[in-house]
Order: structure tokens, then sequence, then C-alpha cells
């Protein structure tokens, strides 16, 4: 027995050192992803930041997701409150995440009601589409599959984007946010969020097609959420929203579906193709904010904090199921 044991001796010495060298030599394990400032993407007329969230070991290919924060918010907190970042993970996608500076705005609201900011080619609009131009190079994202989302101020840029670079966007996902071209100088927003303007559809329509001048279509598809409990935007919203983007993509008023979700009316407009051109979350009860629901099911998402709300209805997880995003 004891020559046995000292003939085996090295053999397992042997083994011992091969199994550390393995692990030594191993090539570390890819740490997991995080947000990114991305710099040089462009001329930034309007003088914003660009982050953006790429999930590990992304395939070309894929969809991107443009998401615009609030008010006194950042592209950071914008990107884990909501859900995003974790859906990204999950389906696989990336995410853009553009951020205000308080040279721009003191309240790091996007500016949707600057003239000089909600015009195709000039201010903060043009660079956002500057970001989605370089994110799709950087990471061979599909540009048939761009979405852009957004709360409050940043769901009134969301609609300048549908309005001024409607090429780029196969859909968007407004959250108490505002119709295109409700406000034209920074006076009139409040009378727009308090108080809401008053047009006719065809009226809100000519807005969005005398943004992109000569453009036939497509048109990105729409969904809206919003709280009925909202003093900061007004649910009056909501309605001219519907009115201005049915229009645009030549669909009647009367919604096709009408059902609830989560507890919630939802309704679905479709257009003369019997596809969904615009579809609304009216969120009973629900004040100014971003709707999420916290926890590990399949259609949770989200943190509760400020102007996050838990309404047992992540809005990111809604809109990347009609986007087909997972």
């Amino acid at each position: 027995m004891t020559q046995t044991r000292a003939a085996l001796r090295p053999t397992v010495m042997t083994a011992l050192l091969a199994a550390l060298l393995s692990v030594l030599l191993a090539p570390a394990p890819a740490s997991a992803a995080s947000l990114q400032e991305v710099t040089g993407f462009g001329s930034n007329p309007g003088a914003l930041k660009m982050y953006r969230y790429v999930p590990d070991g992304l395939p070309a290919g894929r969809p991107v997701v443009v998401a615009l924060h609030g008010c006194t918010q950042n592209a950071a907190g914008y990107a884990s409150g909501t859900g995003w970042t974790t859906l990204a993970d999950r389906w696989g996608f990336s995410v853009v995440l553009p951020q205000q500076q308080s040279g721009n705005n003191l309240s790091q609201c996007f500016n949707w009601f600057e003239p000089a900011d909600i015009r195709r080619g000039q201010g903060e609009a043009a660079s956002i589409a500057q970001m989605v131009d370089r994110q799709l190079a950087d990471v061979s994202g599909d540009p048939s599959r761009v979405y852009v989302t957004g709360l409050s101020a940043g769901g009134g840029m969301t609609a300048v984007m549908m309005a001024t670079y409607p090429e780029k966007f196969a859909a968007g996902g407004i959250v108490a946010g505002l119709p295109y071209g409700c406000a034209q100088a920074a006076g009139t927003a409040y009378v727009c969020m308090y108080v809401g303007a008053t047009q006719t559809p065809a009226q809100w329509g000519d807005r969005v097609r005398a943004a992109r001048p000569g453009y036939t279509g497509p048109w990105p598809a729409l969904t809206v959420f919003q709280g009925t409990a909202d003093y900061t935007v007004k649910p009056v919203n909501m309605t001219a929203l519907v009115d201005q983007w049915t229009n645009v993509h030549g669909a009647d008023r009367t919604a096709d579906v009408g059902e609830t979700v989560a507890g919630y009316p939802h309704r679905v407009y479709r257009g003369p193709g019997g596809n969904a051109v615009v579809e609304t979350y009216s969120l009973t009860g629900m004040g100014h904010g971003q709707p999420v629901d916290p926890g590990a099911g399949e259609a949770q998402c989200g943190a509760a904090g400020a102007y996050f709300l838990d309404v047992n209805l992540c809005a990111a997880y809604r809109l990347g199921k009609a986007w087909q995003l997972g």
C-alpha cells in the first residue's frame, strides 16, 4: 500500500498543477455590460450627451431603442428605473440614452417646445438623429428596427423625433407626453401641459407632415401611456396624440380593439392596412411618471422611485412586446 501511494503521488501532483495552470491561464470572463458615454457622434448641434447600453456579445442585426429621460432625470437613472437595460439583456437589443445638459435647460428637460430644437436638421432633434446613426454603425444594428420612447419632456421629444425623422423610427412610445407642435415657445408649453391645445385632427396631422415636407411614409406607429390623475401633463394630451397620429396614418378615431390589460383600459386603432398604428393605455389613478412593475415575473420590469410609479404594469415591457423585441 505504501509503495502504491508513493507511486501515485507524482501523478496526483501533476494533475493538480495542470488544473491550477488551466485556471490561471484561462481567459477572464467578460465583464457585465454597463452604460457607456459616447463622444464625437456628430456635430451635435443640440449639445446633448450620448450614452448607450450594449449587452455583452450582442450580435449584428439587432434592434435599437432610444430612451429619453424626463425633467430632473438623467440617462443612467432612466436606463435602470424603466427596466430598458434589463430587457436589453433578456431580449438582445441595444439602448441609446441621450442626456440633457443644464446649460440647455436648467431642469434637465429636453426642449420639446423650442423651435430651434424641434426641426429636422437642427438642435436637439438633429443631435439625437446623429446618435442613432452612430449606434447603428457601431453595433451593426438593424436600421428598420429602431424605436424611440420617453417620459414627459422625453415623451414630447419622442413625438419630435417621430415627426422630424420618421424614416428612422419604426415606432414610438410616449409616456405622459405631448403632441408634436403643441408649443412653439417656452411660455406656451405650460398651456399644452396644464390645459391642452385646441386643434382639429387634421390640424394636428398637418403639423407632423410639415416637419418632413414631401415625406409620404411609412410613418412610425405610436403607443401612449397616460395617467388619469396626472396633473403635470393633463390626459387631454393623450387624446390630442391619438387625433394627431391617427390622422397622419389615415386611420379613424374609433378604436378597433377595446380591452383591459393589467386592469387598465387599452385601445388599439388600426390603419387602412389593418395594422395597429396607435395604441393607448389609460392608467386609472396614476399620476405623473413612468409606469413600472418591479419584480422577477415575465411581464415585470423597472424600479419604483421618483417618477417611476409602481402600478403593476411595466411600460417598457408592453412597448417591447408591441415592437416584437422579445
